[in-house]
């Protein structure tokens, strides 16, 4: 093991043009993905930020007690998906509109019965605020009498789950396209190494050594040569974050999690493809 070391090693020393080529290659390759998750987990963050937003509003009929509403509350509040409940008198609601609708505010201003129901704003937890709950939620409240109509922006709601699947299978396709992008990259950089040193390679057979000891340090420089390259694109995934944070518009960096399953997937891609590259070429050497 401390000969495989330090013929890695030596080799890396040896061979730091080829060394900084390969790593550069798999940075860049990795620089892409790095992007992707950067672009990804900022659509994600808006699409969360956005279902926040999707809630049952359930107009309540001017009759309605006030032992009614809060029968219909208690009700709705013990489902396991709903989050919040906030009761909205009339004037409530008067005042809302007047503030989200300043176009009609010399409108709203003058009337001498305010028009606007009472309402329940119901909030759904995370996780729960899908179609299919949000759905089921409008018909349980509906189905209370003292309600009058329900709404929560269907075609609205519907527009956005449908985007929210787009963007994972999206992510799914060229986040797997990327990585054996990656990995190809990765391939040929071992390839070039082994094919610098195809005669000592040659050499090495010749006097008896057998094909393990002779692929170890290669897999040891994939290894060195994935992480240097998974860092490389981290930092300058990061380099983008920043400019485009100062010059473009907000965005968010991607958790420190991914970035260092970035670095990681560099290791592994240098031991996958060194592997591959290495049992390859040494039956053909």
């Amino acid at each position: 093991m401390f000969y495989t070391l330090r013929e890695a090693i030596r080799n890396l020393r040896r061979t730091p043009l080829l060394t900084g080529l390969s790593a550069s290659m798999i940075g860049l390759a990795l620089f892409v993905v790095g992007l992707f998750a950067l672009a990804a987990y900022n659509l994600q963050l808006a699409l969360e930020t956005l279902e926040e937003r999707v809630e049952v509003v359930a107009y309540l009929r001017d009759n309605a007690g006030s032992y009614e509403i809060a029968a219909m509350t208690d009700a709705l509040t013990n489902l396991p998906e709903v989050l919040s409940i906030d009761f909205v008198t009339k004037s409530e609601a008067l005042l809302k509109a007047r503030r989200e609708l300043p176009e009609f505010r010399d409108i709203l201003t003058d009337l001498e019965v305010n028009p606007l129901p009472a309402s329940l704003e119901i909030q759904l937890r995370p996780g729960s605020r899908t179609r299919e709950t949000v759905d089921r939620l409008a018909r349980q409240a509906e189905a209370f009498p003292i309600v009058e109509d329900v709404q929560y922006g269907q075609e609205w709601v519907d527009k956005l789950f449908t985007l929210r699947r787009m963007g994972g299978v999206t992510t799914t396709v060229l986040g797997t396209a990327f990585a054996v992008v990656a990995a190809l990259i990765i391939g040929t950089a071992v390839r070039i190494a082994i094919f610098a040193r195809r005669e000592e390679i040659k050499v090495m057979q010749l006097v008896g050594a057998r094909d393990e000891f002779i692929r170890q340090p290669f897999l040891i420089e994939g290894v060195v040569t994935g992480a240097l390259g998974g860092l490389l694109a981290v930092a300058m995934t990061y380099l983008t974050f920043r400019s485009v944070l100062q010059y473009l518009f907000t965005i968010s960096w991607i958790p420190t999690q991914w970035a260092g399953i970035g670095v990681l997937a560099g290791v592994v891609f240098g031991l996958i493809a060194s592997n591959l590259s290495v049992r390859k070429h040494l039956r053909e050497i």
